[in-house]
């Protein structure tokens, strides 16, 4: 089993990735066959190797409980054909700050990180560090990378709790650094081709587009309701190509292999410009 993750080593996505690989693997060996996470640099190109079939999945980010869905993926999992979330996994985000030591934290000039992880620890870089250039890195693993590259000393990335190897010299602060402690990042494990989606699942996750006229998002969320099904999460996006229009995305909880939930997405169809199936999955 190969798995794809948003690299480098030490991101929250390769935590991800290992997690998903010990329930994935199952253990049988061929010729030049092994278990193996394997960094990308970037989303598209973490699901281009799913897609081509470089890799048999891909570990990805899809919602932050305190910034919502991870907008990328959304639209790239809704554009690619064949590929299905079939497995979910909730991870623990705990942001430390690693700097080098004996440096004050008023005198580091530059903070890397991911996007989400600089705006995550907002309230902590304002105060101790009022004057640093926070600067967006691809993921956590690369914003550590450039601050060990400084040499000066004056750069600090923030980084996951559970990174290790760190460059001699590199401390990392006994505290999560993050504004809001309880925080955590909904992953989804991706495969390519419908027969990977589980007969059951304890979840199903759709996009729908509806009608541009008044109520037809309410019509949509009364079939829903008429079924029976607890809505877990509703978010949209824009239809590129089609101003005015959304596409909702939907996770609901709810058993795939069931009579009921198969008449539901009919019904959907049925009542949509457009509906996909983009998922369905049990908790890792």
């Amino acid at each position: 089993m190969k798995i794809a993750f948003l690299g480098p080593e030490g991101s929250y996505s390769h935590l991800a990735a290992k997690s998903f690989l010990k329930t994935e693997s199952t253990g049988a060996k061929g010729v030049g066959d092994w278990d193996e996470c394997i960094p990308f640099r970037n989303f598209p190109e973490v699901f281009a190797a799913v897609a081509n079939g470089r890799v048999d999945a891909a570990a990805l980010p899809i919602e932050n409980s305190l910034q919502g869905g991870v907008l990328q993926n959304l639209d790239l999992l809704q554009s690619s054909e064949e590929l299905y979330a079939v497995k979910e996994a909730v991870i623990r985000v705990d942001h430390r700050l690693v700097y080098k030591e004996g440096v004050k934290l008023s005198e580091i000039g530059r903070v890397y990180s991911h996007r989400q992880a600089l705006d995550q620890c907002a309230a902590f870089l304002s105060k101790e560090m009022p004057f640093a250039a926070l600067r967006d890195a691809e993921s956590t693993g690369f914003g550590l990378s450039r601050a060990f590259e400084d040499d000066s000393g004056k750069s600090a990335a923030i980084v996951g709790a559970h990174t290790e190897n760190l460059r001699g010299g590199f401390i990392m602060s006994e505290e999560c650094i993050a504004d809001e402690k309880n925080n955590f990042t909904h992953f989804l494990l991706v495969k390519k081709g419908k027969n990977s989606i589980p007969e059951h699942s304890e979840r199903v996750f759709i996009s729908a587009v509806c009608p541009h006229r008044p109520g037809s998002l309410l019509e949509l969320l009364h079939v829903i309701a008429k079924y029976g099904i607890n809505m877990t999460k509703i978010e949209s996006r824009p239809v590129k190509n089609r101003h005015g229009d959304y596409r909702f995305f939907i996770e609901a909880d709810c058993d795939i292999g069931s009579a009921q939930v198969q008449e539901l997405l009919r019904s959907i169809r049925e009542n949509t410009l457009e509906c996909k199936l983009l998922g369905a999955y049990n908790q890792n």
